[in-house]
This record gives structure tokens, sequence and C-alpha cells, in this order.
């Protein structure tokens, strides 16, 4: 008797019939898919041309290496991380695993060869069935977080709309029916081994441990040969054309996000939104803004598609947890239910809104309200949050930019624009008041238009003009001058740096201010700026060589830590000081930049309390994105207010450390406001640095 070769039959007693049924099924469910993708590809093709093309081998295995990682969803979030592993590589090992069997049997068996028997068959039935219960596994586990925990990010519920004005049922069908169908596909797969095991009796079977199992489990109810073999053909096509159902599907649901989510992370631009794009000659002639959904670029368009729903930026988002009317996830839903209404795309299950006319209706004040894009404060929580390269920020800026041609916006955020056009500066103040801070100094600073200096300190609107925060910046020169730094400053030459009228989204006002500055830069000798500002810091470093600066930007925090790391800075007592730190957005987040100011406090010797949200993933104040100049008096608990409850809940502390001016101002009001005066009190790192000194 010959040995048997360890293999197995993939049409196991099929008629000819039977088999030919199924590559008609298997057609029809691939043409489902192939057609559903081509409407999406030609949804994207209809928004406006953006090259996000160069440099392609090396976006592909940056987004590659994310994905197979899986950092992006383990940051933030270790169980859904955990869980998501489990599903992607499962996925990932039966998906090759199918197609190894489409090649043996399809391609290579017609041409007199087979890969599946033998030893290769064994290890191939032994890893499938491992990485098919990791797969099980990850789904249950989704299943528990989904149905169980439920985590407050995954609440579909509106922030900014009423209960009857939408309906989201068709969201949560759609993740049953994403979960669902991948579990039973995956609990199929394995009584078909199971049921045919216990049928074929193979010496093998334990190289399938779950399918083993399975049939040990079918021994002791003692079925016929006739009832497992009508089992085993009945499961094998209940799982066969549930994968074709699957398949067709893929592009008319959320598991479309397997294909969206990698092109997503893999043309995702790093300096987004660290440096916002301008507006071309092309979208002067038809507006400032966006007010149709075919403003929208292919990349733009792409984003909408490639949301999970995770709700992570719903929970990061300060303006969300403020109780105002934004929240990114909601902001990217409703522009993807009004594109595919408007291009003819279909979802499956979605949303409905009422009150949408896609022939009328305007993007930025229909779809879209005007306070919903109003709320934000381009913290960039909502992109740092993101594990799908998700650029949040830039719908919501180039909305921004219609309101403002409109002039739909806050009186006091009108006046604030006003007065940067006119004087330079949102104070309304007099060009030549910009230096009046100085006054009182023991020293004269230089002025860097007349005099050559090393360092060039662009000082910003608040640090100049702010009465709580210009002691402040006496302080940062005294301490500039006794460490023999060479600085000057720009005196009536400089104007508003720009950063936050960008991200209102005045375009116009921003290059103006731009130009105005670059032409004073450009005369005044020095070889490095240094600003006390992180909001200027963002836009000098990261937008402003693009129209010609080449000097580097440091954040004065970093001029400080370098001194103390060539010993050039010393202090003369140890502050004993229980303190904790915020990391300004525009420090921590945008430019990455945490551990400097850290360096400081360890040098000053206090005792640092690190606040939950800190570093890249810090809490903003809420005074980014021209929130400052905005009314706040609608807002429940302003994020300040939020942030210094977060810190007294650390225990007892002395000082709440800041370095940047606006964040003095933003936490000294909200001490004052919630009632903590005497509890805690705000202070610029400049402050403690000058007391140890001393």
């Amino acid at each position: 008797m010959p040995e048997l070769i360890p293999t197995r039959e993939i049409f196991r007693h099929f008629p000819t019939w039977a088999q030919l049924l199924f590559y008609a099924i298997a057609f029809g469910g691939t043409l489902i898919f192939f057609y559903g993708v081509y409407s999406r590809i030609q949804k994207y093709r209809q928004g406006r041309p953006e090259n996000r093309f160069d440099n392609l081998p090396g976006r592909f295995v940056q987004a590659l290496t994310t994905v197979l990682r899986n950092k992006t969803i383990y940051r933030g979030d270790p169980f859904a991380g955990f869980a998501h592993s489990l599903i992607l590589w499962g996925f990932i090992v039966l998906f090759i695993g199918t197609v190894i069997v489409f090649i043996d049997h399809d391609i290579l068996r017609l041409l007199g060869y087979r890969l599946l028997q033998g030893t290769f068959y064994l290890w191939f039935s032994l890893i499938l069935d491992i990485f098919g219960v990791l797969f099980l596994v990850g789904l249950v586990l989704m299943w528990f977080r989904r149905t169980l925990v439920m985590p407050f990010k995954l609440d579909y519920s509106r922030v900014d709309r009423k209960e009857e004005e939408y309906d989201r049922r068709g969201y949560a069908t759609d993740d049953a029916v994403f979960l669902g169908l991948l579990f039973f596909i995956g609990v199929s797969g394995f009584l078909i081994e199971g049921f045919r095991i216990y049928a074929d009796q193979p010496e093998w079977a334990r190289w399938s441990p779950v399918g083993w199992l399975t049939a040990e489990f079918l021994s002791f109810m003692r079925l016929s040969p006739a009832t497992i073999n009508f089992w085993h053909a009945t499961t094998w096509w209940t799982h066969a054309v549930a994968v074709m159902i699957f398949l067709a599907y893929i592009p008319f649901s959320k598991a479309m996000h397997m294909f969206t989510d990698f092109a997503n992370l893999m043309f995702r631009d790093e300096n987004v939104p660290r440096r916002l794009p301008g507006i071309t000659e092309a979208q002067m002639k038809e507006g400032m803004g966006y007010k149709k959904i075919t403003d929208f670029t292919w990349k733009e368009l792409l984003d909408l598609d490639a949301c999970t729903k995770c709700g992570r930026c719903h929970e990061a988002c300060p303006a969300r947890s403020a109780g105002q009317p934004l929240s990114p996830r909601d902001l990217i839903l409703d522009l993807r239910t009004f594109a595919d209404a408007t291009f003819g795309t279909s979802e499956w299950f979605t949303q409905k809104v009422n009150g949408w006319d896609t022939r009328t209706a305007v993007v930025a004040g229909d779809v879209i309200k005007a306070e919903t894009l109003w709320s934000c404060t381009t913290c960039m929580a909502c992109v740092e949050s993101c594990p799908v390269g998700i650029e949040h920020l830039l719908h919501i800026v180039q909305m921004r930019r219609t309101l403002v041609d409109e002039g739909n916006m806050d009186d006091s955020l009108q006046e604030a624009l006003m007065n940067i056009g006119d004087y330079g500066n949102s104070f309304g103040q007099p060009e030549r008041a910009r230096g009046k801070w100085t006054q009182g100094l023991d020293f004269k600073i230089k002025d860097a238009r007349k005099e050559e200096v090393e360092y060039l300190w662009f000082v910003g609107d608040y640090a100049s003009f702010d009465p709580r925060i210009q002691e402040n910046s006496r302080t940062v020169a005294r301490i500039f001058n006794k460490l023999g730094i060479d600085f000057g400053i720009l005196y009536d030459g400089e104007k508003n740096a720009g950063n936050d009228v960008r991200r209102v989204g005045e375009e116009g006002l921003y290059e103006m201010l731009v130009e105005d500055n670059m032409a004073v830069l450009q005369k005044a000798r020095f070889k490095k700026i240094v600003t006390t500002d992180p909001h200027s810091y963002n836009t000098l470093k990261n937008e402003y060589p693009e129209f010609g600066l080449e000097a580097p930007v440091f954040h004065y925090t970093q001029v400080l830590a370098q001194l103390i790391d060539e010993g050039k800075l010393r202090f003369n007592k140890k502050l004993n000081y229980k303190v904790t730190y915020h990391d300004p957005c525009y420090l921590g987040r945008y430019n990455r930049e945490t551990e400097a100011p850290r360096k400081i406090l360890q040098a000053l010797g206090v005792e640092f309390k690190e606040m939950p949200r800190c570093g890249t993933n810090t809490f903003c104040c809420g005074a980014g994105g021209g929130r400052i100049w905005m009314d706040d008096s609608n807002i429940q608990e302003r994020p300040s207010e939020q942030r210094i409850r977060e810190a007294l809940a650390l225990g007892e502390l002395d000082y709440f450390v800041v370095a940047c001016p606006k964040d003095y101002a933003m936490y000294s009001d909200a001490v004052k406001t919630s009632g903590n005066e005497g509890k805690i009190e705000v202070k610029d790192i400049i402050q403690l640095v000058e007391e140890a000194l001393s």
C-alpha cells in the first residue's frame, strides 16, 4: 500500500457543477468589490490635484512599517493596540494562506505541480491554525471592548446636534456586521477543518490542532459518515458565501479602512499642521477657502474615508471637553457623508443628518457649522491622536478661510485681526510702543536693525504688550544679559508673526505680516533667532523658510538648556518647590520639544510632578487658533480651568510652570476663575531661573 502524502482536497466530494457554482459566486463578489473600489477612486479624482507623490518608495516603506508594527494603534490605547495586532496579523496570515491555496489549486495544479503537500502542507496547516486562533481572540477582545467596556470615545453621540437631527444607528450596525462577519468566517473555517478531519481521519491531523480538537469533540456525538459529510458541505458553502459577502462588503463599509488607512498613512504630510499650505491663484479666483466639497483635494477626500470612527480625536479635543460644538471625528464623518451624497458613492450602513441639500449646501457654514469651526484651538491633538494620519486641522483652516472671506466671525476676533492689520499687533497699540516693555531695565537692549547680534529675539505680541507678561520679558532680558548672550530685538520693526492669524484662516493678512517681517529681518544682522513665544516659534521655524528665512530658530528654553549642557549656566541655589510643568501645544506637540524645559527644571532642583497629559500628549490651554481673541463666556469649563484641576489632582504643589506668554495669561486667569487662588501659582520657568541665579 503506497504511503499517503499529507495534503487535503479543496473541493472535497464536490461535483463539477458545484465547483463551477463556487467560481461564479466568487466572480460576482470580486466584481462588486472592484466596482466599489472603482467608485471610491472616481470620487478622489473629483478632488483638486495635490502633489503627494514625492519619494513614493520611502512613503510606501514608512506606511508599511507603521501598519505592520501597529504602533499608531498602540499609542494611547494599549488594549486596542493589542487586540488590533492579533486581528491584523491573523488576517494577514490567513489571507496569505488563501492566496497560496488559490495558486496551488488553480494555477500550479493545472501545470502538474503541487505545493500544498508533504512537510510544507503540515507547517502550512499548523501556522494557519495558530494565527486563526489569534485572529478570533483579537475579535473577541474588540467585541468585549465595544459592548461591555464601551469607552467614552466609542460613543457615537454628537456634541453639536440634537438627537432628533441625526441617526447613527447605521454606524453601530456597520461595527457589528464587520466584527460579526469576520468572526463567523474564522469559526466556520475551523468547523470545516474539524468535520473534514473527523470524516477522513488523516494520520497528520494533529498538525491542524484546532481542527483535530474539534474532531475529537465531534467523536463524542457518534455522527454517521453521511451526517458528517452533510455538515462539512453545508459549513463549507456557508463559509464560502460569507467570504464572498465580506469581499463585496469591503468597499461599502468600515472594512474599506484596510485600504484607505494604508494609503492615507502613505500620502500624509508630516509637516501638517506645522506648516500650512497657502492659497493658489486658481483658488483665489473662486474664493479664499472651501465652499464646495469639490474644493477639497483628492488627499483630503481620502482623509474622510480613512476615518475608522475610533473616537481618539473626539476624546482628545479640548473644545469638545469644554462643552463646545466641535468633535474632530464628527466633522470628518459629516464631510464624508456629504461627499458620498454629492459624488454618489454609497456606504451600506451610514449616518443620516437632517437639513442637507447637496445642491445648495456650503461645507463651511451649512455642513459644518460656523460655531463648530470657530471652536477649534488648533492644538493638533486630533492629528496627534489619529492612528491613520487624518489631517483634521487642515480641513478646519481651509473652511475657516471661507468664513473669514465672508466676514462670518466673532466681533472680538474681527477687532483683533483689524488691529493686527492696522498696527501689527492684536492689542491695537501703536507700533512705536512695542519696545516700551524694555523701560526699567538697567541696560539697553541692542537694536538688531542697527547692530549685529548673535541672537535676534522675536518677542511677540503678548510678551511685548500684556502688562501681566512684560515683567517676564524683562526677566528674560536680564538673564540673557547676565549670561553674556549677545542679543537684540527689532523694536517697532517687529510685527505679529502671524501663526494664529494663519490658523484663524486670514491667509491674506498672514502673508502681509510675513512680507513686512521678512523685509525687516533681511535688513537686520543676526545669526540665530530666539523667541519666548511657541506660536511665533512654530511659524518662524516651519513656515517662514518658504518665504526666504534661513536662520535657525530656537525657543528660549532650548538656549538655556544648551548653556546648562555646556556648563555656562550654573545655579547658585536649589529651589525647594513642588511644581508641575505644562507643555505648550506649539512647543511640545507641534515641534517635539519636551526635554529642554525639563532639563532646566531638573537643574533647578525642584520636586517635579508630571501631569497625566504631558509631552506630545499635552492638553491645550485654549488660546490657540485665535481663541484667545474670541468670546469664551459660553464655555462650560474652559480648557485652562480643566488643566488647573488636573494639576491640583497631583497633590500639594507650589507652582504651575509654563514656558509660553499665552499660557501665562490663560492659566493666571484660570487659577482665579476656578477659585484656586492660594492653592497654586502660575510661574514662567524664567522666573524660577532668575530666583535660582540670585
